[in-house]
């Protein structure tokens, strides 16, 4: 009986380690459609993204999901007729993934409502930063900022949108200004605590 008990416990320590990055996992290429679901605290939606939209993101993206990264990530930016914003999960992990950015691609395909494009703060910035459209917002394939042009969307929701609706958007861009938000994580949500959470992402099978 205690060997049994030991080999249990020792099981569950295996499973619930974490998982070391590989830098090997930025190298893999991404089926030209792929689906993934996401289930949130609000709810569950599908997205469906199309690599020749932008072929390096979407391959990131399906790095991302296969590999766990967004499970508990916080939806840290939700912004009323304009966007909602996820990307952030404890330091040590994000800057694992940061050390390898995506070059910029044109746009392709407008920032229509449901759409999904990664964010970005200059040159060959994109990274882990994914919002998703709430509204039809065009003016997101243009703007030109730190000399880079436009937004460049990957996918859309295919299902579910009406979960991304639901998701807490009294606080705008207040949580963007607060430095918790990549360093303490816990103070973070200690402070936004309405904000909801991805419990899980993970890719679908068709």
């Amino acid at each position: 009986m205690q060997k049994l008990i030991l080999l249990l416990l020792i099981l569950l320590t295996i499973s619930c380690k974490e998982t070391e990055f590989n830098t090997a996992w930025t190298k893999e290429q991404a089926p030209e459609t792929f689906t993934a679901k996401f289930e949130t605290t609000k709810g569950d939606f599908e997205i469906e993204i199309t690599r020749r939209w932008s072929p390096q993101a979407a391959d990131r993206l399906y790095q991302l999901i296969k590999h766990g990264y967004y499970d508990n990530a916080i939806f840290y930016r939700v912004v009323p007729g304009f966007v909602a914003q996820f990307g952030n999960t404890d330091s040590k992990t994000m800057n694992n993934w940061r050390s390898i950015k995506i070059p910029d691609e044109p746009v392709l395909h407008s920032n229509t409502r449901g759409t999904i494009s990664f964010a970005r703060f200059g040159k060959d910035s994109r990274d882990l930063e994914v919002f998703i459209n709430l509204e039809d917002n065009k003016v997101l394939d243009t703007l030109n900022f730190e000399d880079v042009k436009g937004f460049t969307p990957i996918g859309k929701v295919k299902n579910g949108m009406e979960t991304v609706d639901k998701l807490y958007s009294g606080y705008a861009e207040e949580p963007m200004s607060d430095p918790n938000l990549y360093q303490n994580r816990d103070l973070f949500y200690q402070t936004f605590p309405k904000l909801d959470l991805i419990r899980k992402a993970y890719l679908i099978k068709e």
